[in-house]
């Protein structure tokens, strides 16, 4: 299995020849469809080489991710392969022919139609044109913030070209010598407003910024401001103009229960704690929960649900 751009953020040159190396020793190439926020428009799959690729349609059609799904993986296949696919009992699938394909995989052989409707919409209204400039101004975007950053936080990977794909992997790994780690600096950028990008993965002690094609330019200056003023205050720590231990960065985020309380015992401000720039002072998410211990949490669960007790009793009613 390959992913095309690697999910090191770069568009791996030798890709076609990895590919057809595969072939020649009879095997079969499956392609994560990751990273086709890239591919469309500019190649795909199959002029690389790929026998097999699914495509994430949160990540590059549309379709809504998170708050536990539902996902959408549409799966293409060669047209060696084509005769292969899943059949069905009841609904007949267009392409899988009798005696080769494979038994059901799924109650409905083209997957949900309530959420492949909005990628078939998606398609549609953007036309060929627009579903290019979209991979162009993703690929754009990822190469502006990288640009932008990099001064403050190398860029880990780059392709021949000294650029990076849709994505890029900034480097923090040193500072954890200064006793600033990544989390760091994702539980202060909640403090900015955003969200943390990926965090240690694929590399530790890294940030995987993906930033599409849907942000403004002042949104990803927005964005770039918030990391540069997070450099400040980690080059404050390193510098002894911080205490090590108690800093904003080791207790963000604050939230406004935090701020407004009556004691404050840090020896920065309420201000830099809750307002650190000009972006936060005209408009200001307030996170509803302070730091949280990660892994702590992972090791230790919590059940909510009622004790092992009432489900005996409900047993015997």
């Amino acid at each position: 299995m390959v992913t095309y751009p690697s999910t090191h953020g770069v568009f791996e040159t030798s890709i076609k020849d990895i590919c057809a190396a595969i072939h020649e020793h009879g095997g079969q190439v499956y392609m994560d469809g990751a990273n086709m926020n890239a591919q469309v428009g500019l190649t795909s799959p199959g002029f690389i080489g790929a026998d097999v690729c699914h495509l994430n349609l949160h990540k590059t059609f549309c379709i809504p991710h998170g708050g536990g799904g539902p996902g959408m993986g549409p799966i293409g296949v060669a047209k060696h392969l084509a005769a292969f696919l899943p059949g069905h009992p009841v609904a007949a699938p267009a392409i899988a022919q009798p005696g080769t394909a494979i038994g059901a995989v799924s109650a409905a052989p083209y997957g949900s139609a309530s959420i492949l409707v909005i990628s078939w919409m998606y398609i549609r209204m953007m036309g060929p044109d627009g579903l290019t400039r979209a991979t162009q101004t993703a690929i754009l975007n990822a190469n502006y913030i990288a640009k932008r950053l990099e001064h403050c936080f190398p860029v880990l990977y780059k392709g021949a070209q000294g650029l990076v794909a849709h994505e890029c992997i900034l480097e923090f790994r040193p500072w954890k010598q200064q006793g600033i780690e990544v989390e760091d600096v994702a539980k202060r950028l909640i403090d900015y407003g955003y969200h943390a990008p990926t965090m240690s993965f694929p590399v530790p002690g890294t940030l995987m910024i993906e930033p599409t094609e849907s942000e403004t330019k002042s949104e990803l200056d927005r964005f770039c401001d918030a990391l540069i003023s997070i450099h400040g205050e980690m080059s404050a720590v390193a510098s002894g103009e911080s205490d090590k231990l108690d800093n904003p960065l080791k207790h963000a985020p604050h939230t406004a229960a935090v701020v407004t309380a009556l004691e404050w015992t840090h020896p920065y401000s309420r201000e830099s704690a809750a307002f650190p720039d000009k972006h936060t002072r005209a408009s200001k998410f307030w996170p509803a929960v302070g730091r949280v211990d990660n892994v702590y949490g992972d090791r230790n669960l919590v059940c909510s649900c009622v004790g092992m007790e009432a489900y005996a009793q409900n047993a015997q009613a």
